[in-house]
């Protein structure tokens, strides 16, 4: 956070190296420390509410919506019916509001390991869970989302990973190891879906984005990555999911439409079957990208970005 000379104060947030997003800071909700990580909720001009978690801005109410929704909902739509869904972090219990939009999920397990973060989000960010702590169909497993997944040998329908990068301080690199897909992978049912958030998908920006999608790559052969434009985290950001039964390219966008319209309760402004092919289709750039990434992640990988 920095001041001008006329007193206003601003929050500065580094992108990379040679850019950095600067906007208006109104207010301090809150700062302060859990056992993992620093935390602070702020209000900006520009994107309203906003978590930043170590300097990193998580999500802001200008657009988590569109986070969220790419992050939940290719992938629960593309199970034929998802029941049982895991998901790895997501603090602020946006994921999970998401994850039970979908009228056939019967239960969903939300493992993080920075169970002061969620409380501080139930709290402080009721706009994101809207209430999503107390469903019934919630079941909350605070601490290691992997150790929680090596531990039970239950099956899931879908897997979501909502954790901060490997390229951050913190302890999310074991989430996206070579092992912890194929263990994670091995938890999924017959026609199971597993999603991740992947990092910056931004030219100059690639690398983690990368190295994500090569290592689920080598777990299982193939992975559809995808990405959208979060204003709010400065760059385009990407996903990528593996599916062990449809894949992005057998939907149609009518079916897309129906799907949504037969199982999510409310109005998605995000995704439709119109953008739903946008959403698989990367740049030129990107997928040269990607092809000349050779990065696969494990348990002895170094933090390769600061």
């Amino acid at each position: 956070m920095a001041t001008d000379p006329f007193g206003s104060a601003w929050w500065i947030e580094r992108i990379h190296d040679e850019l950095f997003l600067q906007t208006k800071l109104q207010a301090v909700l809150f700062t302060g420390k859990t056992r993992f990580q620093d935390v602070a909720i702020i209000e900006t001009a520009a994107f309203g509410k906003t978590l930043i978690l170590d300097g990193k801005t998580q999500s802001a109410a200008i657009d988590e919506f569109v986070y969220h929704e790419a992050l939940a909902h290719p992938a629960l739509l593309l199970h034929p019916n998802p029941k049982r869904v895991f998901i790895a972090g997501g603090g602020e219990g946006a994921t999970l509001r998401e994850v039970l939009r979908h009228g056939s999920v019967e239960q969903a397990v939300m493992a993080d390991i920075d169970g002061d973060l969620v409380e501080l989000c139930r709290e402080h960010l009721p706009e994101w869970h809207a209430g999503a702590f107390d469903d019934a169909r919630t079941v909350l497993a605070p601490g290691d989302a992997r150790a929680a997944l090596e531990q039970s040998k239950r099956k899931y329908d879908v897997i979501v990973i909502d954790v901060t990068d490997p390229a951050e301080a913190g302890p999310s690199l074991p989430i996206f190891t070579k092992s912890f897909y194929e263990m994670a992978l091995e938890r999924l049912t017959p026609q199971g879906v597993l999603v991740t958030q992947a990092g910056p998908a931004a030219l100059g920006m690639t690398q983690v984005h990368g190295a994500i999608v090569h290592t689920l790559e080598a777990a299982a052969s193939r992975a559809f990555p995808y990405r959208a434009n979060v204003i709010s985290f400065g760059c385009e950001w990407g996903f990528a999911l593996v599916s062990k039964g449809m894949t992005p390219d057998s939907l149609s966008p009518e079916e897309v439409d129906r799907r949504i319209a037969k199982r999510v309760k409310g109005t998605l402004r995000f995704l439709d079957g119109a953008s739903w092919p946008g959403l698989f289709s990367a740049p030129k750039w990107l997928r040269e990208a990607l092809v000349a990434e050779t990065t696969v992640l494990t348990e002895d990988t170094q933090v390769f970005l600061a």
